[in-house]
């Protein structure tokens, strides 16, 4: 019963997860995109300037576009006189810089997603699993009959005999009980194993 409820839940667990990861990835999608095509967050021009003269270096970032990248249109204010600014700007190297905030908020979204449906099983493993949980049935009479079968061969231990007819019955209820006992481990075994992996 506990593992088809657990397999069950975490069905349910993937299926609300996709259903949530499908509901973010439209409203992304589907939203009316802010400027155009780009919005002022996702472009921007860097330009680094190295020490000129008596001026230290220094970087500058300005949301323009592609066209307008350059040294004229980003450094502001410019640092050197008029005549020297071609000078200047010939050392500086500018950079257009792209990236998709949608894509990074989708990305957020499915991570979180994620991150919720793990914690919303541990939850339930912690809290719900051992309420669902019964003793098991097969492991309990297999520890009964093992303690049952230890106290008979404790009780029936050898009595020296000197009829061969003994021996022979003895020695072979010796191996039956051997062997009973390594049928009993193996059980005992698999359904820890069993229990273990449910």
């Amino acid at each position: 019963l506990f593992p088809q409820a657990s397999m069950m839940f975490a069905q349910c667990t993937r299926k609300r997860s996709s259903s949530v990861l499908l509901i973010a990835l439209l409203c992304c999608i589907l939203s009316p995109p802010a400027q155009g095509s780009k919005s002022s967050e996702d472009i921007r021009c860097k330009c680094i300037c190295p020490p000129y003269r008596n001026i230290s270096g220094h970087i500058y970032n300005k949301n323009v576009s592609q066209k307008d990248c350059n040294c004229l249109h980003v450094v502001e204010p410019m640092p050197v006189p008029g005549n020297d600014v071609e000078a200047y700007c010939l050392l500086c190297e500018c950079k257009y810089e792209e990236r998709s905030t949608t894509t990074i908020k989708v990305i957020i979204i499915i991570y979180l997603s994620v991150v919720g449906a793990l914690l919303l099983y541990m939850a339930f493993l912690v809290l719900v699993d051992p309420l669902i949980r019964k003793p098991d049935a097969y492991t309990q009479p297999l520890h009964n009959e093992e303690e049952n079968e230890d106290a008979r061969s404790l009780a029936a231990a050898p009595t020296p005999s000197g009829a061969r007819a003994n021996t022979v019955l003895e020695r072979v209820e010796g191996a039956q009980q051997r062997w009973k006992r390594q049928v009993q481990e193996q059980r005992k075994t698999v359904f820890d194993r069993h229990k273990m992996l449910s």
